[in-house]
């Protein structure tokens, strides 16, 4: 199984300090089990506001690399629904631990403060399905074919809203506090896990992202850079950048798998990005070096006309 696979953390425009986390973990893990092909990926926004923020979304990336020590799947299991409920329930058990986790550091260590939580969404890659566990309102897409979707489920109070009928989804994106999640990681003792699976095809793109992303992108605006012909990590700085050129409110993080792309159009496409590359940095020396020399016959020029 091929995955072209880049992932970007950035603080944004506005906050003094990142809280989100990501993490990417493939067949060259340490200690890896779970699987022989495939890759998990996960991203955490901890909450603003609250406590530790940053280290709830840490600690729920990193306890998240235990579910790779689970498995083997049972050969009688392989290739059947039991096979797809083993992967969920190894997904959702660490989150779950992840959850006790934190709620734990909370009542031990949290005093006279909001505890710290964080959201996670993370997805596991295999060669016929992807299977993701999601909690709070980082998200999850597909691409695929041109089309854009959302895979997940806000767990958030404006979605509570628009889901009863009592807010617009227009509305919903403009509101104040679209940032109010109603479930997440770490802040009560139990936690319903929201798991997803669908099927994977060559040339699919599976996106996992935190709100900072989304709430300054729109669909068309994601799905536009998705479909120009770049690498997986060219199309996710271009994807933060763009953020934070719209504003940059929010911690912006993105993870971007290419499944089994093509790979001469791969190859080609990692040439073309490595010479893009090379040609700027060529273009920056030499805009230096001008510089440079400007800067030095201006001054010797300066120093030779007031001597005189």
């Amino acid at each position: 199984m091929l995955i072209d696979v880049a992932g970007l953390s950035h603080i944004g425009r506005k906050k003094a300090k990142n809280e989100d986390s990501f993490g990417i973990f493939d067949t060259t893990h340490p200690g890896l089990q779970l699987f022989q092909q495939g890759m998990l990926i996960a991203v955490a926004d901890g909450l603003g506001g609250h406590v530790g923020g940053d280290i709830a979304s840490k600690l729920a990336i990193s306890m998240m690399k235990d579910v790779l020590k689970e498995g083997p799947v049972p050969e009688e299991d392989r290739a059947s629904e039991r096979e797809d409920a083993f992967y969920l329930s190894a997904i959702e058990g660490a989150m779950l631990r992840a959850n006790d986790s934190i709620f734990q550091t909370n009542k031990d260590l949290v005093k006279g403060n909001l505890p710290m939580g964080t959201t996670l969404c993370t997805a596991l890659l295999r060669p016929r399905l992807a299977y993701l566990g999601n909690v709070g309102d980082s998200r999850g897409y597909l691409f695929r074919n041109g089309a854009f979707a959302a895979k997940t489920e806000d767990h958030s109070w404006v979605d509570e809203q628009v889901k009863q009928g009592l807010m617009t989804q227009a509305a919903a994106e403009k509101d104040n506090r679209r940032n109010l999640v109603t479930r997440c990681i770490g802040t009560h003792e139990t936690l319903e896990i929201d798991t997803y699976q669908w099927p994977l095809r060559p040339d699919d793109q599976v996106l996992i992202c935190t709100d900072g992303l989304t709430n300054m992108l729109s669909d068309p605006d994601i799905a536009e850079i998705l479909q120009r012909p770049l690498t997986a990590k060219e199309k996710v700085d271009i994807l933060v950048d763009a953020a934070n050129k719209k504003g940059g409110k929010d911690n912006i993080t993105a993870i971007l798998a290419w499944i089994d792309p093509d790979p001469k159009a791969l190859r080609a496409l990692r040439t073309k990005s490595w010479l893009r590359k090379r040609e700027s940095k060529i273009k920056t020396t030499v805009l230096l070096t001008v510089f440079g020399l400007f800067c030095f016959l201006a001054g010797y020029f300066a120093c030779f006309f007031g001597t005189r």
